[in-house]
């Protein structure tokens, strides 16, 4: 069975280190040694943050698939054949449960849990360690299985839960109810909330782990998710009012180096190019500017539907892509390559040239930043009947965004609900386009049938969920059962 065949390896090849981001493989650690002490333990929940920049995680093109280019935000881009076969079936939604993006998906995380488990299974044998960080490193763990679980409920419905390591009665185990994974999600981050520290607690070489706040705003969008607008309020409710976060300054540069872990940082998958190159990302790389500048693949190319999207004038559009011509932040000009038609490039995800090559791309790659809070709690309070708080957050938004030009992206006053809910999904489509939040959103909306129509695409109901990946049912002997029509 494929996935407890990837928690098995990844339970034995913890690859992690003892200063947060430094890349130092420990090669095989003997499980009865490994968890003796701190040092062992902190090892451990840092091999858990290091699998998020694998390919098959946060650090590659599956996530970037499965996300921006099945939305409207994003069509394959590249040239014409190159990853038809796994990303050209997303977006013209042709794809089946052999898709190899979508097993990536499912293996990626479960490897990601089986870490954590593997870490909060040991961490109460560990008689050698302080309380606090004992604590600490349990609603680390927490969070990043509640993360993993998040994507997986979000992307496939009813999953296999496994919260311990495996044993051999594991093998027969059934897919769980997405409402019994949601419970899980709910508790390890109520868990979470209760043992990290807030984000000006950490030092600032731990800068980057979960903290309290990024609990708290994950826990407000799983709750927004389920429908329990109650929740989520309290949660998002309690990020604002930790003021712990603020927007950035400057929309544009929120994602350059410059802006990383930066106020408005929730939680950001930490990365960094190597010298000798290898072991971080090719997050920055699957979606480059393909040819010599940049040397990226040209993958995930905004969308003519997403150009039209944003207002007149508003400078988040040229924050968001990049056009042939234009001189990017770093003195780079983005070349003409004539074998890419209708050229664009996420600029979001653009990074200067820097050393170590494939799988080495340094930016950080965002998960959770304050903004997705802020139109998170617009919404909540908008349909709790409280426009004008609703509009206070959703303003201070565009404040930001516009500059301190008054002309541009005018304050909104509609206060009818049904209006004010169309403004405030529009507004987190231009805000967070091309940070993979847009296909998980309409769906949650109820309008990825009909957003996807106008963009020329057609969307079934099957579709709102991705197959099971037929590898995992035929290892499974058909004890994983397939999501309905597919």
């Amino acid at each position: 069975m494929k996935i407890l065949y990837s928690i098995i390896i990844a339970v034995v090849l913890f690859t992690g280190c003892s200063d947060f981001l430094e890349k130092t493989p420990l090669g095989q650690e003997s499980e009865d040694t490994f968890f003796n002490d701190e040092e062992g333990a902190i090892k451990a929940v840092n091999s858990v943050y290091s699998s998020l920049r694998n390919w098959n995680l946060y650090g590659g093109f599956p996530f970037i698939s499965l996300t921006d280019i099945a939305s409207d935000d994003a069509d394959k881009g590249s040239t014409a054949q190159d990853g038809y076969a796994f990303a050209g079936v997303i977006n013209n939604f042709t794809y089946d449960a052999s898709n190899g993006h979508i097993a990536d998906w499912w293996n990626g995380r479960y490897q990601c849990i089986a870490r954590a488990n593997k870490l909060l299974d040991n961490l109460g044998n560990i008689s050698d360690i302080d309380k606090d960080l004992k604590n600490r490193l349990e609603g680390e763990a927490k969070f990043l299985r509640a993360l993993m679980y998040f994507d997986l409920v979000r992307a496939f419905g009813d999953v296999r839960l496994v919260i311990t390591n495996p044993k051999p009665s594991d093998y027969d185990t059934p897919k769980a109810s997405k409402e019994k994974v949601y419970e899980q999600i709910i508790k390890d981050l109520e868990d979470a909330d209760e043992f990290l520290p807030k984000k000006s607690e950490y030092s600032s070489e731990n800068l980057g782990r979960a903290t309290k706040g990024a609990a708290q705003a994950l826990l407000g969008k799983v709750f927004l998710f389920k429908g329990d607008l109650g929740n989520s309020k309290i949660y998002l409710d309690k990020v604002i009012s930790s003021h712990e976060y603020d927007l950035y300054y400057d929309f544009a540069k929120l994602f350059t180096r410059e802006g990383e872990n930066s106020i408005e940082s929730v939680f950001e998958v930490q990365c960094a190019a190597y010298a000798e190159g290898g072991g971080s990302s090719q997050y920055n790389e699957v979606q480059g500017i393909r040819g010599p500048t940049n040397k990226g693949w040209g993958f995930n190319r905004p969308s003519d539907n997403l150009e039209a999207a944003f207002e007149v004038g508003d400078p988040r559009k040229d924050a968001t892509i990049i056009y042939v011509g234009e001189t990017l932040y770093d003195g780079t000009v983005c070349a003409d390559n004539p074998d890419v038609a209708n050229e664009k490039y996420n600029q979001k995800a653009y990074v200067p040239e820097h050393a170590g090559g494939n799988e080495n791309s340094p930016g950080n790659i965002r998960i959770l930043r304050y903004a997705d809070v802020l139109l998170m709690a617009a919404e909540v309070y908008n349909e709790n009947g409280k426009p004008s708080i609703a509009l206070g957050y959703l303003n201070e938004v565009r404040k930001r965004a516009r500059k301190g030009n008054t002309s541009i992206l005018k304050d909104i006053t509609e206060t009818n609900k049904d209006i004010l809910r169309d403004i405030i999904w529009h507004e987190r489509r231009v805000e967070l386009a091309l940070e993979q939040h847009r296909w998980f959103d309409l769906v949650r909306e109820g309008k990825a049938v009909e957003m996807m129509k106008k963009d020329g695409k057609t969307v079934l109901p099957k579709h709102l969920l991705y197959p099971i990946p037929q590898s995992e049912i035929d290892m499974s002997e058909n004890i994983l059962k397939q999501n309905d029509n597919w």
